[in-house]
């Protein structure tokens, strides 16, 4: 048989794929039928083959043209990206993500690693003041001093042109780079997010520990209490996926190494949208409430209230819901 006959008897299967993919294009490809889909991958296969033979034989422009035309119209029907959509969003922050911290051993390693740190520095330099002069040096601590030197009250009252919007802002630029760092350097085999998250524990919990004693105790706290549920946990859940990532330089499960980089970061990317939020939640409570004339009980609420969520979101998160077959 010639192939310009072949190619005659196969004119039925063109217009059906041409049929299927204006139905896909009018509906969302999830909202299709599984056998339409199944059908319109077959269709699309053998109209790769028919334009194959079309321009191996030479056969006329028109037919090679229009081949070509449906073969692109097949696969951006199959391939096209689906785009941004608020919804999937929400499931990989509110499903995958507590789902794959709560099973995790990465997330465990990592909060011990900060918080015995932050513990322990936090005892000592409350105990020893030379300690603190050690770790963060003389410069930081009398910055630190003079900064809360002063009731919030006072500085809220006076900072009337304040612009708490500005301050958010900046919070989230800098409490989102702390993230950042505490995963990017997972690089290194997980040992860069060891050590950012340890860095972090040392001088926040000498911070701590030396203002826990300071006269200006009360200016501290006042400010610091709010925000500081969202932004310690951030870190943590940040330094996590860090060490996740690394891990997959370490245990390659038979790939090469930039596969497994490439497999493990992917399984990073819900816990790191979940610190990035965090820490956004922690800016704009920074900005807006630790900075205000608001009393200390207000301040104490909303971070018992913000660990409470924390609580909620790890050990519910992604619990209920009627999840496909094989969803972890």
């Amino acid at each position: 048989m010639r192939v310009a006959d072949r190619l005659i008897q196969r004119e039925a299967s063109w217009r059906e794929l041409e049929r299927l993919v204006d139905q896909v294009s009018e509906r969302h490809i999830r909202r299709c039928q599984p056998a339409d889909v199944l059908r319109l991958g077959q269709l699309y296969r053998g109209v790769c083959s028919d334009l194959m033979l079309a321009e191996s034989y030479d056969l006329p422009r028109d037919t090679v043209a229009y081949l070509h035309g449906l073969v692109g119209r097949a696969h951006n029907a199959l391939y096209r990206a689906q785009g941004f959509h608020f919804r999937d969003w929400g499931r990989v922050l509110f499903d995958s993500a507590p789902r794959t911290l709560r099973s995790d051993p990465a997330l465990r390693l990592a909060a011990a690693v900060f918080v015995v740190s932050f513990l322990i520095c936090a005892l000592v330099a409350a105990a020893q003041p030379e300690f603190s002069r050690q770790v963060v040096g003389d410069k930081v601590l009398e910055s630190i001093d003079h900064m809360y030197s002063r009731p919030i009250e006072s500085l809220s009252k006076e900072g009337a042109g304040r612009d708490d919007t500005a301050m958010a802002g900046f919070y989230i630029q800098h409490n989102t780079s702390i993230g950042l760092k505490c995963f990017a350097w997972g690089i290194l085999f997980g040992v860069g997010s060891l050590f950012q998250l340890l860095s972090n524990g040392i001088v926040l919990g000498t911070l701590f520990g030396s203002m826990a004693v300071s006269p200006h105790a009360s200016n501290f706290f006042t400010f610091v209490t709010a925000h500081t549920s969202f932004e310690l946990t951030a870190v943590v859940v940040a330094g996590a996926a860090g060490l996740r990532m690394g891990w997959g330089l370490i245990d390659t499960q038979g790939q090469s190494r930039p596969a497994s980089l490439r497999r493990e970061a992917t399984r990073a990317l819900p816990a790191l949208g979940a610190s990035v939020v965090l820490f956004v939640l922690a800016a704009f409570i920074e900005g807006f409430i630790s900075a205000s004339a608001l009393p200390y009980w207000a301040k104490a609420s909303v971070a018992i209230l913000s660990a409470l969520v924390i609580a909620a979101f790890l050990s519910l998160g992604g619990r209920g819901g009627n999840r496909r077959p094989g969803a972890g």
